[in-house]
């Protein structure tokens, strides 16, 4: 039997947050960044079981499978069943680009009450609820890291960030939901 390292998952137990506020990482999951044509979204949303969606700042959601608009023609699609996303585009028949980027990425929940002005200390973007509702997402900036956005629930946040990128990110998190807790 030949010895297997086992890769420790980045932030590996860390946990956060304040009186207000719980910063938690999220499992593991399966992550697509897809290109693709308009006239191809009917196939890939048959070939994933919901759609796509097509205007800016939003996304669809069945089961533990989310599609976020990102740009004109790209989302990021994240399976958090772990489902194998590339089965699911091989045989959609559609001209489309995708490319497995589960292991690029980590996802932070940001939830509680001070969630919100947790994100706002880092975040320009404007994440009041009006402007930002449940299920709006988007590509933007936390401190000096790119990060992908997606309101879950009223107060609670998903942030998909590079795993390069994940202490910086935890960690303005942290402080930020310090400064919320009082």
């Amino acid at each position: 039997m030949a010895d297997v390292a086992i890769r420790k998952p980045v932030l590996d137990g860390r946990l956060g947050g304040s009186a207000n506020v719980r910063l938690t990482v999220a499992p593991a999951a399966s992550r697509v960044a897809l290109r693709a044509p308009m006239e191809s979204l009917k196939a890939l949303s048959s070939a994933l079981g919901l759609s796509v969606p097509t205007a800016p700042k939003t996304s669809g959601r069945a089961g533990a499978r989310s599609v976020l608009w990102i740009g004109p023609d790209e989302w990021l699609v994240i399976d958090e069943a772990g489902a194998d996303l590339m089965a699911a585009f091989a045989g959609a028949g559609a001209l489309h680009s995708a490319t497995d980027v589960s292991h690029r990425n980590v996802a932070i929940i940001v939830s509680g009450p001070g969630a919100e002005t947790t994100l706002a200390a880092g975040c320009p973007q404007d994440l009041s609820l009006a402007a930002f509702p449940v299920g709006a997402a988007s590509r933007t900036i936390l401190g000096k890291a790119e990060i992908v956005l997606l309101r879950t629930e009223a107060d609670t946040f998903r942030v998909e960030c590079w795993r390069s990128f994940s202490d910086y990110v935890f960690g303005l998190l942290a402080e930020a939901a310090g400064d919320a807790g009082h």
